[in-house]
């Protein structure tokens, strides 16, 4: 008997410490101060091509970790470059990629009247080894296309970085 009680504490033991491990996860996150470098970067690539924008940086959850803003940009663009960012984080996906497959009649067209997504052009993720690390959002290009150029130039700016 005593045995037999002795086994089934093991069994319960370990059956407990496994649902533990299953109940926590790991992930990596950018840190604000790659959040700023990346910020920048992609600020000052819009900035060559003559574009007064705003760039928010998230984690991986879309929470803003970093914003600038050039002091010509209009007032629109710190929220648009936020949801922006929001956007790509929530859905794993680049904004302009989203366009694409929400146009309407397609059958994700409803995702275009979900609160807080922006579907223009310009949100996209940061990945590092295989995982969303974050998104960076910019607004204020002459175009939703310029504003994804000047993101990816912001991301590809860190990339050595990213591999943390």
């Amino acid at each position: 008997m005593m045995k037999r009680s002795i086994w089934a504490a093991g069994f319960f033991l370990a059956a407990c410490s496994a649902h533990a491990q299953d109940a926590t996860v790991t992930y990596k996150s950018l840190s604000p101060e790659l959040a700023l470098d990346l910020a920048k970067a992609a600020f000052a690539d819009c900035q060559k091509r003559g574009f007064q924008v705003a760039v928010v940086v998230t984690d991986r959850f879309g929470n803003p970790l970093a914003m600038l803003r050039d002091r010509f940009a209009g007032t629109h663009t710190p929220p648009t470059a936020q949801g922006k960012a929001w956007t790509a984080a929530s859905f794993r996906t680049s904004t302009l990629d989203l366009m694409a497959l929400s146009q309407p009649g397609s059958p994700q067209s409803g995702l275009r009247n979900l609160p807080n997504v922006v579907m223009i052009g310009g949100g996209v993720l940061v990945e590092a080894g295989g995982s969303t690390v974050g998104a960076v959002g910019v607004s204020g290009a002459p175009g939703g296309d310029m504003d994804d150029a000047c993101a990816k130039a912001g991301v590809s700016a860190v990339k050595d970085k990213l591999d943390f």
